[in-house]
């Protein structure tokens, strides 16, 4: 999805909200290259997504759902490890950031990664869906993408850019400048607002180059997406209500593989 109103609104507000045209990662092997119009500062962004998450693992351990399958977490921060070493051949800084890996005891399909590393998966998609080790990595590569891009930051800046800084999120979170709203509004994103298929594509071939450069094997893609696609048979998963899953993602998915798989079978001989 296009938004040639954010880059007009940002080059008239440029003096004013500090906006910038960033490139948040390099291109990789996957040739993800767009750059991306910024109203709010990475930091501001990362703070707020510090103060949402401690709120989601608060809320998780009082249900006492919080990493209450040992195994399941360790297996989780496994693949994640793995996968979070692979970060910065996207982007450097990466290594350094406070990556925060959890499990939370849940039915749903769904898994999250905010600003700044903080990763949540929830145990119904690895147990419904009975994932391998490389559909997980799918899943957790793509959530981590997310962050890399910056995607949440971007969304953000396209509230305040079309309205100003009073638009639909200042509307549910109060939206300002401040750590708490943008918290309020990070939120919001993660749970309620899908991603737009620009960044759905970027996320998937991110994620791919992640895993396959990690040792998983870039064809569980394929079939995590499938599995995805039957499950929404029976109602949307809440991993699709805001992750569009189509024909055409898998075909997108398909035609990169010649790109990762050399990839993948240097990281095997490892």
């Amino acid at each position: 999805m296009k938004h040639p109103g954010l880059i007009v609104i940002c080059c008239g507000l440029l003096l004013l909200a500090g906006c910038q045209t960033v490139s948040t990662t390099a291109p990789g092997a996957v040739g993800v290259d767009r750059k991306q119009a910024m109203l709010v500062s990475e930091a501001e962004v990362e703070q707020g997504a510090t103060q949402a998450y401690a709120t989601e693992l608060d809320q998780a351990r009082q249900k006492g759902q919080l990493n209450a399958d040992a195994a399941q977490t360790a297996r989780v921060r496994t693949i994640s490890e793995r996968l979070i070493k692979q970060t910065p051949v996207f982007r450097p800084d990466a290594a350094q950031w406070a990556w925060n890996v959890n499990v939370q005891k849940s039915d749903q399909l769904n898994a999250y990664c905010m600003p700044g590393g903080k990763i949540m998966v929830y145990s119904g998609l690895i147990d419904k869906l009975q994932l391998s080790d490389a559909e997980l990595a799918t899943v957790i590569g793509h959530e981590m993408a997310h962050a890399l891009r910056e995607h949440s930051r971007e969304a953000v800046s396209r509230a305040y850019a079309e309205q100003l800084g009073l638009g639909a999120l200042a509307q549910i979170a109060g939206l300002s400048n401040t750590s708490a709203n943008i918290a309020g509004a990070l939120t919001q994103i993660t749970f309620n607002l899908p991603h737009s298929r620009v960044q759905e594509s970027e996320a998937d071939r991110i994620g791919l180059e992640l895993m396959a450069r990690a040792g998983y094997d870039p064809q569980a893609a394929l079939s995590l997406w499938q599995k995805m696609g039957q499950a929404s048979q029976n109602g949307t998963p809440a991993f699709l209500s805001t992750h569009p899953s189509d024909s055409r993602r898998l075909a997108d998915l398909r035609s990169l593989l010649p790109r990762v798989q050399p990839l993948y079978a240097a990281a095997a001989k490892h």
